[in-house]
């Protein structure tokens, strides 16, 4: 579809979504691809996530420095000494869309619905090792774990933890999240038509929003999130009028839109994405730290982030965001960064030795590593990587997927070495998640298995004191930091522009959701 029909098409959405009564305060946000459902314990896509937020509610939120938990459908909670028990008290006034109150068992029944085997749940790590999950009372939740999990609230700020109103659930079956959701968030889901449009309204009588906001109810009446694949449409869109909203701008239209007096352009503080390239570090051309270590110094991280992020990224020196909670901020960071000299030496200390061609060759096999990963974006960032690595005699060979395809590719031993990147809410998050034994063959697609990395991951989840948390979580940076496991390559920044019709909306980092509940979007 050209440009000028997906315009005419988004100025038939919001059109129609204000009639008849054109005082309704409608929004259009656009955004890039759409989601395979809406159910917090069935998937882990962004676009699910971002509409989750919107139409339902977390017991915890997360501010946005990303560090301070605020309360939610909990108004307090204490933990024992022996870290294995959490008590939360609720808010006593929360309802869902379909005007059922909300009470303990609504929480006890969503957890048990993501713990049942039929449910055939995701990341259900992200709940600890639950041993029992119990109503005290209507207001009061005792959630009892078989060992502590230090990161558990910062986990139940994120959208799998979302309340929902089990009895709906039931009542829809497989069309949960397809034809409807149930939930306490400030708006309200209306209809989703996949890959085109999910429409969402004003949940009334919503008064309960996180004190990060300066409002507690949805200041819009409705909001449409649309979903435009063209970047240069959805570009079009925010500056012609016809879309409010977007944090799926490329990267070259920043600073236009920026420059632009009726659009407002912001930055969130805090958010943590990185994309990196890691290694299978049991294969044979990647089992020598030296070699790893070598593509890494012959990377030029900052030429990548200027040419495929116009230098609005972060280069990255170390595998996680500098700030993050628990972040080791005493690696050698000189380990990550070019220098091809370095390269070149621990190339040859290795063995590979350069042939007539400008390869490196070691025992008459040639150091040509293959690269996996998912077509689109990663494919400018390949070809980057793919340059810098032929300057210090490596051929590394490209392999990119479609996304239905690639994630069974990256579950296989096919490869070297893949291309991936990731959100994170701390480091013990992404550590836990990555570099476990048991997480072998996908997301530890690194085969990194090492005793000691286990029990300080076990070490770190489990304490029941900070410093204890953090301490174990900066030994594994550490350890695999000095292993050289990955090459990381930026840390990406959250942009969220505001149409003309829009106050500016401040940016939120929480698992790359810039509009998190949808509580800042307002109207001039």
């Amino acid at each position: 579809m050209s440009n000028r029909l997906l315009l005419a098409a988004l100025a038939a959405t919001a059109i129609g979504a204000a009639a008849p009564a054109m005082a309704q305060k409608t929004v259009t946000i656009v955004r890039e691809i759409d989601t395979d459902r809406y159910d917090p314990h069935k998937s882990t896509a962004r676009s699910g996530a971002e509409v989750m937020y919107m139409i339902g509610d977390t017991l915890v939120n997360l501010d946005y420095d990303m560090k301070t938990l605020k309360p939610g459908l909990a108004t307090s909670w204490t933990m024992s000494p022996d870290g294995l028990t959490y008590t939360f008290k609720l808010r006593d006034d929360v309802s869902f869309c379909s005007g059922k109150k909300m009470t303990a068992k609504d929480v006890v029944a969503t957890y048990e619905r993501w713990l049942d085997p039929e449910t055939k749940g995701l990341v259900k790590w992200r709940m600890g090792e639950v041993d029992k999950i119990t109503a005290v009372d209507d207001t009061t939740v005792e959630y009892k774990l078989k060992k502590p999990f230090s990161e558990l609230l910062y986990q139940m700020t994120q959208y799998f933890h979302t309340i929902l109103n089990v009895d709906q659930v039931k009542q829809l079956g497989a069309d949960f999240g397809v034809k409807g959701v149930d939930g306490t968030g400030p708006f309200c889901f209306e209809s989703w038509t996949p890959r085109d449009s999910t429409v969402l309204t004003k949940h009334k009588g919503y008064k309960w929003g996180p004190s990060y906001y300066d409002v507690t109810e949805a200041q819009v009446d409705k909001v449409i999130w649309k979903v435009v694949p063209e970047e240069n449409t959805r570009v079009t869109a925010l500056q012609a009028g016809q879309a409010d909203a977007s944090q799926y701008v490329p990267y070259w239209s920043i600073k236009e839109l920026q420059a632009n007096k009726s659009l407002s352009v912001t930055k969130a503080e805090n958010f943590f994405w990185t994309y990196f390239i890691g290694f299978k570090v049991d294969k044979e051309l990647m089992n020598d730290v030296r070699v790893r270590k070598a593509m890494n110094l012959a990377v030029d991280q900052k030429a990548i982030a200027e040419a495929v992020t116009f230098g609005l990224a972060e280069p990255a020196s170390t595998l996680l965001m500098p700030g993050v909670l628990d972040f080791n901020d005493k690696v050698d960071r000189a380990v990550y960064g070019e220098n091809v000299k370095e390269a070149e030496k621990l190339l040859d200390e290795a063995g590979w030795k350069k042939g007539s061609d400008g390869f490196r060759y070691k025992d008459g096999k040639k150091l040509a590593p293959i690269v996996y990963g998912i077509s689109g974006a990663f494919k400018e960032i390949a070809e980057a990587v793919q340059g810098d690595l032929r300057k210090v005699g490596i051929d590394l060979q490209i392999q990119l997927f479609d996304s239905t395809v690639a994630w069974g590719k990256l579950a296989t031993q096919e490869f070297d070495a893949f291309g991936m990147s990731f959100p994170y809410v701390s480091a013990g998050d992404a550590l836990n998640l990555y570099f476990r034994s048991a997480n072998t063959p996908t997301p530890n697609r690194m085969n990194w298995k090492d005793k000691e990395t286990d029990e300080l991951l076990d070490k770190g989840s489990t304490a029941t004191d900070d410093k204890v948390r953090a301490e174990a979580y900066a030994a594994v940076q550490q350890k695999v930091h000095d292993a050289a496991v990955w090459i990381p390559l930026f840390h990406e920044p959250l942009f969220v522009v505001a149409g003309s019709k829009l106050k500016p909306i401040r940016a939120h980092g929480n698992y790359g959701c810039g509009l998190n509940k949808g509580l800042g979007i307002a109207f001039k």
